[in-house]
């Protein structure tokens, strides 16, 4: 009977991957069609003719649009690997592959002891809910890298580490799976020097290997405020009541441009530079980090950076869910209400975009309603987020299970009654005590 249930808890999870990535499939191949824009423009258009600039030896200078860090340029070149399809489906087939891939992990890591299949489920559940948008952008690479440095964290922290560092030159955001990791420790050096090491590296290749690769830095700064984001409800709003602003296409999203635009953008970077403290107070004042700190902070990291940028683009939805899956794989974590406040508003996300976008960017009420819910939700999953962060790690990590992440050495004493030591948000090697009390995350 346990080999049954076994089987049933691998098959089961393969089934419904298998049923709504085929309905993916047929989305972007346009065999479905769903109401709005074509969101697979940004692969046979964007996507192939920057690979035609890359293929020539240079980054895309001219192009504010290209906003990505170097190794992006890996993603954009990757449909050559697959040279007997056209591009777009030789990218919707690699990324099919990685989709693949980061389930297997997330079944894999849910068969150990202390951990869950629920993650896998999550992670079914949130790129079907994205629908054709998880598999017309590249960020569903990025989220898998960034997943696998996760789970790698506890026995693999020089792997983890590069991983960490390729996803940051992949698309920034995977530089905040550190925001929870230990500064001392031999395995905890190792994890940040090699993260270093591999930044460093990779940069220096880039920027050897062709002119342009750290042009990003300056395109990103000029952006408004994109409708989809917390800051456009304000001129959704506004424009209810007369508002003289418009809607235009402004380095590669539609944004808001007009009265008030300016300060809205600069209070949403005020927002960001807050999280930022509250993240450096949350690390003077946590205690010692326990078995999911590492993947609640970089939860709950991520959920602010996000909430509170100045573009909320659909596959950014991607990152949230990657990682609250990650969470929920471990048993001792308490991200469970945050994670499905992140999948509530991931449905949502594909409501607004494609389905109803034109409605978004005409302000039509009903559309403006779903968005702000949407927000609302993200809103309401990163202060619970925050929230069950703080808890789990005050007063000398509190509520932690079994031994801290890989935090220091251990005292030749603690040898023949510790458990071996971990990093937090990542397999254990022994049995989570079951009375363990939990610890809380375009």
């Amino acid at each position: 009977m346990s080999s049954i249930s076994r089987a049933r808890g691998v098959w089961l999870p393969v089934a419904a991957w298998a049923v709504t990535r085929g309905v993916i499939l047929l989305c972007v191949l346009r065999v479905l069609v769903l109401p709005g824009p074509d969101v697979t423009t940004d692969v046979s258009v964007i996507y192939q003719n920057w690979s035609e600039i890359l293929k020539s030896g240079t980054f895309p200078l001219a192009d504010v649009t290209w906003q990505y860090p170097p190794a992006a340029a890996l993603a954009i070149l990757s449909p050559g690997l697959l040279p007997f399809l056209d591009y777009a489906p030789a990218f919707y087939a690699l990324i099919l592959l990685t989709d693949a891939a980061a389930l297997a992990l997330f079944l894999r890591a849910g068969r150990r002891p202390g951990h869950r299949p629920a993650g896998a489920w999550v992670w079914i559940a949130g790129v079907a809910l994205l629908g054709p948008t998880a598999y017309a952008r590249y960020d569903l690479m990025v989220t898998a890298v960034a997943v696998a440095a996760l789970f790698a964290a506890a026995r693999r922290p020089r792997v983890a580490g590069a991983l960490v560092a390729f996803g940051a030159l992949l698309k920034v955001w995977p530089v905040l799976l550190l925001t929870g990791a230990a500064v001392r420790g031999r395995r905890a050096r190792a994890l940040w020097w090699s993260a270093a090491g591999t930044a460093a590296g990779l940069t220096l290749f880039f920027v050897a290997a062709a002119p342009g690769a750290l042009a990003f830095l300056t395109f990103q700064r000029d952006r408004g405020t994109e409708v989809e984001s917390l800051g456009a409800l304000v001129f959704h709003i506004a424009r209810q009541y007369g508002w003289d602003g418009q809607v235009l296409l402004h380095y590669g999203s539609l944004e808001f441009l007009g009265p008030g635009v300016p300060l809205v953008s600069t209070v949403a970077l005020t927002l960001s530079l807050a999280a930022v403290g509250w993240l450096f107070l949350w690390r003077l004042r946590a205690g010692e980090p326990g078995p999911t700190t590492l993947c609640d902070a970089a939860f709950a990291a991520t959920l602010l950076f996000t909430t509170t940028s100045r573009v909320i683009s659909p596959q950014y939805m991607l990152w949230l869910v990657g990682l609250a899956a990650v969470c929920v794989t471990v048993r001792a974590g308490r991200q469970t209400l945050p994670a499905v406040l992140v999948l509530l508003a991931t449905g949502l996300t594909q409501l607004e975009f494609p389905v109803w976008f034109a409605h978004v960017v005409a302000s039509d009420l009903p559309a403006v309603v779903v968005l702000a819910v949407r927000n609302g939700l993200l809103v309401a999953a990163s202060l619970l987020a925050c929230r069950r962060l703080w808890v789990s790690t005050r007063g000398g990590g509190a509520g932690r299970t079994g031994p801290p992440e890989v935090v220091r050495a251990r005292r030749p004493s603690d040898e023949t009654t510790a458990a071996p030591p971990r990093l937090t948000g990542s397999a254990q090697r022994t049995q989570t005590p079951a009375d363990g009390s939990p610890a809380p995350g375009r």
